[in-house]
């Protein structure tokens, strides 16, 4: 009895700790500069983070619901034990408590203080920049036109030069399965993939937005209506996750396997591209005087010690 007990405990214990880590890690995602793939490494579950996204297979997802034929039961559990769903599911939990406690405050603050909120994040962006390749060499013609693409690329995208192609359901769908793919990789934000994407702000209020409309059906206050509009777009956003974990973070993932180098340095590359990505948001909530550029400078400083002072206390980022 005593050894259930034990047993017992420990198991809530893990769910626990897992449940923080999640918070930790969906934290870091939420904001742009800071990766949740660095913050999985600097915890210690980044391997097992790896090996539990690349065992979500088809194949096991539907061993995992042919568990109802008793012939097939033991190569359900099988499946569950290899995709380490006790594992995910409560790092999961976290990252989406932590994801919609921000969502709200960048919702409210894009509004109120955008100025504050963009010239921060810029900061963040920008050091995280200069920190990540401070920990990588750029020894060959190859690393550097790596570091080059990425740094175009980026700065494309944030001109609105280069775009995803398609619009409304197809565009959050494609920012869903670009940003969740992030999420994995460390020194990628999938925040910071939606800013230069331009759907930060507006997936944020529609999270926020959808989260209310339910409070407000459970009291009473709201209807199915209000709750479908935003659910709609939040639904057809994890579907992207869904599809971007088990495609485009395993490309990127092969990628890395294959050619560490050069696909670090292009990564960061996009990092350093994305910077002036928040300040089209200043401009336009603000015109571009000498009163919104200090400002702005002022935040952005705010943003860079912030995530300095953050790599002093890790003991140092490391993209790998």
């Amino acid at each position: 009895m005593l050894h259930a007990l034990e047993q017992r405990l420990g198991s809530r214990v893990a769910f626990l700790r897992t449940y923080c880590y999640g918070l930790c890690m969906g934290t870091a995602d939420a904001l742009p500069g800071v990766s949740g793939g660095t913050v999985a490494l600097l915890l210690g579950f980044y391997g097992r983070l790896i090996a539990a996204v690349t065992a979500l297979t088809p194949g096991r997802g539907i061993a995992v619901l042919r568990g109802y034929d008793p012939d097939r039961r033991e190569r359900a559990r099988e499946a569950l034990l290899e995709m380490d769903l006790q594992f995910l599911l409560p790092l999961g939990v976290g990252m989406v408590t932590a994801v919609a406690l921000i969502a709200g405050a960048v919702s409210a603050l894009s509004e109120s203080h955008p100025l504050a909120l963009f010239g921060f994040f810029t900061g963040l962006i920008a050091a995280s920049a200069v920190v990540l390749f401070r920990s990588l060499t750029l020894s060959t013609v190859q690393h550097a036109l790596a570091a080059a693409a990425g740094t175009g690329l980026a700065l494309l995208v944030a001109a609105n030069v280069l775009q995803l192609p398609g619009s409304g359901a197809v565009l959050i769908f494609l920012s869903g399965a670009l940003a969740i793919s992030a999420m994995i990789l460390p020194g990628i934000s999938g925040s910071l993939i939606l800013i230069l994407l331009g759907q930060y702000v507006f997936l944020s209020s529609e999270l926020t937005a959808f989260l209310q409309s339910i409070r407000d059906l459970v009291l009473a206050n709201g209807t199915l209506a209000g709750v479908l509009e935003p659910g709609t777009t939040v639904v057809v956003f994890v579907a992207g996750g869904l599809v971007g974990l088990v495609t485009i973070a395993r490309l990127v993932r092969r990628a890395l396997d294959r050619h560490r180098g050069v696909t670090l340095v292009f990564l960061v590359g996009l990092i350093a591209g994305s910077v002036p990505a928040p300040l089209h948001n200043v401009g336009e909530a603000h015109a571009w005087t000498s009163e919104t550029i200090l400002l702005t400078a002022g935040w952005a400083l705010v943003g860079a010690i912030a995530l300095f002072a953050l790599d002093l206390l890790a003991g140092g980022f490391d993209p790998e």
